[in-house]
């Protein structure tokens, strides 16, 4: 049992209601509201058909497509990337769809995403047209950063994504920046950041966390929890392997939930991001998933045993997913293959698109240094004189 000797802050008063709670098992309450953690029972031992016959059939079958999307598109990523069409390093989603998705269900379209590296799912998640994701991964004009930043650099202002960052935390204290920014205008919209858990172990995430508790801001932190950092375990790298306890040293409301459950993600997020909005105040989010692949789409993963893979692929969100929805007569097997086959095509379009776009030109290397104009900026491209005559 998680305890807290801290005094319980006032809590605002809630404007806006939170969040429909499903009918998802829930292990045990921990702890106080200021630092406590639902833990989801593996839903492998708890059917999903309750909270399945209590939803919209198209809304269950919008989010199975969506995770399809972001498996095909990673898959296809991938074979691009071995065919020497992307470059630099990639970082995929396989496995961790049902998190990508559950969250984006959760957020408003006009909230705020800062996510790491591994972002290419998010990117589609939060609206971005597939061939700019892909033609960035491409490097070509015509991606979210004009192709200067690939992979790891997506952004977008117009869906708020707000990047696409390669530094290991270099997100955190932005997001909770922003997060300060809407407190200060007074405005309604949350923050989510999301990194993976190596994060977890660096300075910047601790000072953000705590900035974010004493600010009461708006911003959910989401831990990707792959239990796998690049090549090490959690219990290998964190002295404290559960990570949302470490919401209870900042007072801060810490969750755990099943990252391969669609349903249990987009439940849990939902209900802290609304709770950030509502009270201004800050949570934990630690999403436990598998990775199905290595680190990167170059690594191969030796490090990991035959035991490990085999529980990997045994939690494949996308078919317990799949698998749930045949169960419950949402879908059929005729509309998991229609559903395969325009989801292919699309993927075959982004790739077109990407493909036949313009790469970027030379003379637009340094467009982007600055927001504006700096004296004494040099334009000079690699081997161009330092004088002319």
């Amino acid at each position: 049992m998680t305890t807290s000797t801290t005094p319980r802050r006032p809590s605002r008063k809630t404007t806006r209601s939170a969040t429909t709670r499903a009918s998802a098992p829930i292990a045990e309450d921990r702890g106080s509201d200021d630092a406590s953690a639902r833990t989801r029972i593996d839903s492998s031992a708890n059917p999903v058909d309750a909270r399945i016959t209590a939803e919209d059939p198209d809304s269950l079958r919008g989010l199975f497509r969506d995770m399809l999307f972001v498996r095909r598109f990673e898959e296809r990523t991938a074979q691009s990337y071995q065919q020497a069409q992307i470059g630099g390093y990639c970082h995929l989603n396989l496995g961790e769809e049902a998190t990508v998705v559950g969250l984006g269900a959760a957020m408003r379209p006009t909230d705020y995403l800062f996510t790491n590296y591994r972002e290419h799912g998010y990117a589609l998640a939060k609206g971005i047209e597939p061939g700019r994701v892909m033609a960035e991964l491409y490097g070509r004009s015509t991606g979210t950063s004009k192709g200067w930043g690939g992979s790891m650099h997506m952004y977008d202002t117009a869906t708020r994504l707000l990047g696409g960052y390669a530094i290991v935390g270099g997100q955190v204290p932005l997001a909770v920046g922003a997060a300060l920014a809407i407190d200060y205008r007074g405005e309604d919209d949350v923050v989510v950041c999301q990194m993976g858990e190596g994060t977890t172990n660096i300075g910047a995430f601790h000072e953000s966390l705590n900035i974010a508790a004493l600010w009461r801001l708006p911003v959910v932190f989401l831990v990707i929890n792959n239990q796998t950092g690049m090549g090490t375990t959690v219990e290998r790298s964190s002295a404290e392997p559960d990570l949302w306890k470490r919401a209870a040293a900042y007072r801060m409301r810490g969750e755990r939930v099943d990252g391969t459950d669609v349903l249990a993600v987009r439940e849990v997020a939902g209900e802290l991001i609304e709770t950030a909005r509502s009270e201004r105040r800050p949570a934990l989010l630690e999403a436990v998933s598998y990775r199905l692949k290595g680190h990167s789409v170059v690594d191969p993963a030796k490090y990991r045993t035959e035991e490990a893979v085999s529980v990997a692929r045994s939690n494949d969100p996308i078919v317990r997913w799949r698998d749930a929805l045949l169960a419950a007569g949402v879908l059929s097997d005729q509309a998991v293959a229609a559903l395969e086959a325009e989801v292919s095509a699309e993927v075959a379009a982004a790739v077109e698109f990407a493909a036949s776009s313009p790469h970027p030109q030379p003379s637009s290397l340094f467009d982007y240094n600055y927001a504006t104009p700096v004296a004494g900026d040099s334009r000079r491209l690699p081997a161009d004189p330092l004088f002319t005559s």
